[in-house]
């Protein structure tokens, strides 16, 4: 299957908290990080997802927020940090690529918040993903 999601990142299942109809699912990376994942209980049930289990993190770039220092006060459940590897920009938006342990991230955000952030290949970011933006597929 061809996917135009950009963010693929590897891990491995750590815990499964099923509720009504949802279930929220901790993946550590495979570079290290812990992610968060929120998905139906009928996702969780047909993938099988339990404890151990391999799985990919999708993740769309336009679902990815980036921020230059610590954040705090905020429900976003996965903050990754990381580093600028490369920008590309357009006229109104931007693809920030940004290296993260174990991977690659990318980050379609505006061209006015590249400017305003201040960034460059080499800057330190931390991205921050909604826990529901998260889906999992298995191999």
């Amino acid at each position: 299957m061809s996917l135009s999601i950009r963010n693929r990142l590897p891990g491995t299942v750590t815990a499964v908290i099923p509720g009504e109809a949802m279930a929220t699912v901790g993946v550590r990376l495979d570079g290290g990080q812990d992610l968060t994942a929120a998905i139906t209980r009928e996702s969780l049930d047909e993938l099988g997802l339990t404890v151990g289990s391999a799985v990919r993190a999708l993740v769309k770039s336009t679902e990815v927020s980036l921020a230059t220092g610590p954040v705090e006060g905020l429900s976003i459940r996965n903050r990754l940090p990381g580093t600028v590897t490369g920008i590309a920009t357009g006229r109104a938006m931007a693809s920030v690529k940004v290296g993260v342990d174990g991977g690659e991230l990318t980050a379609a955000i505006t061209r006015d918040a590249v400017t305003e952030l201040g960034l460059a290949a080499g800057s330190p970011v931390v991205a921050l993903i909604k826990s529901t933006e998260v889906a999992l597929s298995t191999p």
